[in-house]
């Protein structure tokens, strides 16, 4: 997938500020340990998310806004009491490299001036002697990668004023001779450094339909102790690649995935990402409202 940083804005979706309806206050749901269900803060619909009812949290892509000159939506929500959460794609723990003491600032600053209870990332591999991919790349998953990826993750965790989760991502290829599953992995990383972990559930779904990953196993391998929030995607399929695009709505076996992790812990929150091609108003709204019905399913259940 690429990195929402990297994308051109698109135009001309939101509504006008000045004729927009206010929306009611809400309360901080992190107040209460939870964040609750959420959209992406995307400045193309920055109104219409503003103005979505019952809407908990927000997540924005860190890299896109800068923490002296917040946008004026965030300042509104901030001021209602709305968490927003930091999410970035280009700080690279996947890599060689050891992290950017730059790009570690930068995230820093924005959780600081957003007021965030966390930040996160992605386990991906995104650059390497100065090239940027582009995309977020799967790491080989070996025990010599899992040290190196380890230290990463510390070195950012010091530096960093706030909990760090880490994101699990969508993928069209494997490394050879991978020794651990991403599940694994992914556990064995939690048990070294104590990180947190964000799943993405439509990411869970794409590796199935790409490489043959069996969700519901790699959940029953994942430390879902260690869990910070949710992510659900839209997508399609295209000559038989699922391509995890975030400009189409949410599939049902996404959200069966989603249904998949929440009979085997109450997630603390679960967040709608939207990148490109926005809907209506309402058909957000409807996405929204088939997330809450999968997690009223699970309390009843």
């Amino acid at each position: 997938m690429t990195s929402p940083a990297l994308r051109a804005p698109v135009k001309g979706t939101a509504p006008d500020r000045a004729t927009a309806a206010p929306a009611p206050a809400t309360a901080t749901p992190a107040q209460a340990g939870t964040l609750g269900v959420g959209l992406g803060w995307r400045s193309e619909i920055d109104i219409v998310v503003e103005r979505q009812p019952g809407l908990d949290w927000v997540e924005v892509v860190a890299e896109n806004v800068c923490a002296g000159h917040l946008p004026q939506s965030l300042r509104i929500l901030r001021e209602r009491g709305v968490t927003v959460v930091p999410h970035g794609v280009s700080l690279g723990l996947g890599g060689a490299d050891r992290p950017d003491p730059a790009r570690l600032d930068r995230l820093a600053e924005t959780a600081g001036a957003l007021g965030s209870p966390l930040v996160t990332e992605h386990l991906a591999f995104v650059r390497a002697g100065g090239l940027e991919a582009g995309h977020l790349l799967p790491v080989p998953r070996s025990r010599d990668a899992l040290a190196v990826i380890a230290e990463n993750v510390r070195i950012a965790q010091d530096q960093l004023p706030v909990p760090l989760a880490l994101e699990n991502i969508a993928a069209q290829l494997a490394w050879p001779d991978d020794e651990l599953t991403e599940g694994q992995f992914l556990a064995e990383l939690v048990e070294r450094t104590g990180v947190r972990l964000l799943i993405d559930v439509a990411n869970l779904h794409t590796n199935r339909v790409n490489l043959g990953v069996d969700p519901a196993a790699e959940l029953d391998r994942l430390p879902l102790e260690a869990l910070a929030y949710v992510h659900v995607a839209g997508g399609r399929l295209v000559d038989g690649v699922w391509h995890d695009t975030h400009a189409h709505p949410v599939t049902e076996p996404v959200l069966e995935v989603l249904a998949e992790l929440c009979a085997r812990v109450a997630p603390p929150g679960v967040l709608l990402e939207r990148d490109a091609n926005f809907p209506p108003p309402g058909e957000l709204a409807a996405e929204l409202d088939a997330v809450r019905r999968v997690l009223e399913g699970a309390r009843r259940s």
